[in-house]
C-alpha cells in the first residue's frame, strides 16, 4: 500500500480578467411579487401575446428528437429568415439569442484597449461584453432620451473599433431614422464596425425607420442583429440572429460553438418567422396601445417618452411623493410589476411593457389612482 501524499495549500489564486472587476451583475426584471401573489408582469418587455401557436406546435413536435444534435448549419431557420425579411441567406448566422451574437462580434473585432462607442442610454449587455473583452467604453450623450448622431461622431477616435446601438433603443424606446443612421455610417471610418441591434425593430410602424439590411448589403462595416425573444415570444428558448457582410460571417462561423442554437429553438423559431400574420397582429396591437397609453398617462400628469418599441418610459419629478420608486411600489401593491430604470442622471423613471388590453387598462387605472392619491 502506498503512503498517503500530504499536500499543503498553495498561496495565491487564479485572477479573473481585469475587465470583469467591479462589473455589476445583471439584474433581470422582477418575476414575482412577495408572497407569490398573482401578478401582471410588465417588467421584461416580453410579448403580450406569447409565441405563435405554430411555434408552440413545432416545439412540441421535436420532442422525440431531443437526443439528436441540432443542425449546426442552421439551414432551415436561416432560409426561413431570409424569405421573411427579403435578405440573403448566406449572410445570416443564428445564435443563443442576439446577446450571444453581440458577444461574438466583440470577441471577433475588439481587442484590449480598443474603444467601444455607445449612446448614453444603451443596451446594458453591450457594455458588459465590451468590458469583459477589455474595451474602453465611451458614451455619447443623448437629447431627451434620443440618440444623438453628432455626439456619437464627435467621440469617434483612432482607437474606436465598434459603434453599437440598439435601434429602437432600450431602455428608451426611441429610434434613429433611416437618414440619421446613414449619416452616422457615412461619418465613420471604414475600419469601425457599426452594430445595429434590432431587437424591437419588428414593432416599429414609423415610415422613416430602416432596419439596416440594405446598409449591410452595400458595405463591409455594418452588422444588424435580431432576436426571437420579443415580438416572436420565444424569450425562454434563447434564439437570435445576425445579418452581416461575408467577412464578418466568416469570423462568426470560426468562433461560435457548432451547436449554439438548440434544435428546439431552431424548430420553434422557423415556425414563428413563417407566421407573419401573427407578427402583424402583435405589431398592430402594440401600436394602438402605445398611442393610447401616451395620451392617457399624459392626461393625468405623467411625462411619457414617445416609444416605437413594446414598452414605454414614464418620468416623475420626484415632488410630493410622485417618484418612480413610489409609483413602482404603488403598482406592485396592485399586483402590477414595472421596472425601475435610470436614464441620464435620473432614476425617477419607470419602464413598463405594453401588455394585453386588460393589463394596460389596469396600469392606466392604477397610475391614475397614484397621481390623485
Amino acid at each position: 500500500m502506498s503512503a498517503s501524499i500530504k499536500t499543503s495549500p498553495k498561496s495565491g489564486r487564479p485572477e479573473s480578467n481585469p475587465g470583469i472587476t467591479g462589473l455589476p451583475k445583471y439584474q433581470p426584471g422582477k418575476r414575482v411579487l412577495a408572497g407569490g401573489a398573482q401578478a401582471i408582469k410588465l417588467s421584461s418587455n416580453e410579448s403580450a401575446f406569447g409565441a405563435s401557436p405554430a411555434a408552440i406546435a413545432a416545439y412540441h413536435a421535436i420532442a422525440p428528437e431531443l437526443h439528436r444534435y441540432a443542425d449546426a448549419s442552421q439551414a432551415e431557420l436561416r432560409e426561413a429568415i431570409a424569405l421573411a425579411y427579403g435578405i440573403e441567406v448566406r449572410r445570416i448566422v443564428c445564435g443563443n439569442g442576439s446577446d450571444e451574437i453581440i458577444n461574438l462580434l466583440l470577441r471577433g473585432f475588439v481587442q484590449t484597449g480598443d474603444e467601444l462607442l455607445l449612446s448614453e442610454n444603451h443596451f446594458v449587455m453591450f457594455a458588459v461584453h465590451g468590458r469583459t473583452q477589455g474595451a474602453r467604453i465611451v458614451l455619447a450623450p443623448e437629447r431627451d432620451c434620443n440618440m444623438d448622431v453628432d455626439a456619437l461622431l464627435g467621440r469617434v477616435s483612432p482607437a474606436t473599433r465598434m459603434v453599437a446601438l440598439a435601434n429602437p433603443n432600450n431602455p428608451t424606446g426611441t429610434y434613429l431614422s433611416q437618414s440619421e443612421i446613414r449619416r452616422l455610417h457615412a461619418g465613420l471610418p471604414g475600419n469601425v464596425l457599426l452594430v445595429l441591434d434590432g431587437a424591437y425593430a419588428e414593432y416599429v410602424t414609423a415610415a422613416d425607420f430602416d432596419p439596416g439590411f440594405s446598409l449591410v448589403d452595400a458595405n463591409e462595416n455594418v452588422v444588424v442583429t435580431h432576436t426571437f425573444s420579443k415580438i416572436y415570444g420565444l424569450a425562454g428558448l434563447r434564439i437570435g440572429w445576425t445579418y452581416a457582410p461575408d467577412h464578418v460571417v466568416d469570423v462568426l462561423e470560426r468562433i461560435r460553438s457548432p451547436f449554439n442554437a438548440s434544435a428546439a429553438a431552431q424548430a420553434a423559431a422557423t415556425a414563428a418567422v413563417r407566421d407573419q400574420d401573427f407578427v402583424r397582429r402583435a405589431r398592430d396591437h402594440n401600436a394602438r396601445w402605445l398611442d393610447r397609453l401616451r395620451r392617457e398617462l399624459n392626461g393625468i400628469g405623467i411625462a411619457v417618452t414617445p416609444s416605437v418599441a413594446n414598452f414605454y418610459l414614464l418620468h416623475f419629478d420626484g415632488k410630493s411623493g410622485k417618484s418612480a420608486p413610489a409609483a413602482a411600489a404603488w403598482l406592485e401593491s396592485r399586483n402590477i410589476i414595472p421596472r425601475l430604470v435610470m436614464t441620464g442622471d435620473t432614476d425617477n423613471v419607470l419602464r413598463i411593457t405594453v401588455g394585453r388590453d386588460a393589463e394596460n387598462e389596469a396600469v392606466i387605472a392604477a397610475l391614475a389612482g397614484f397621481m390623485h392619491s
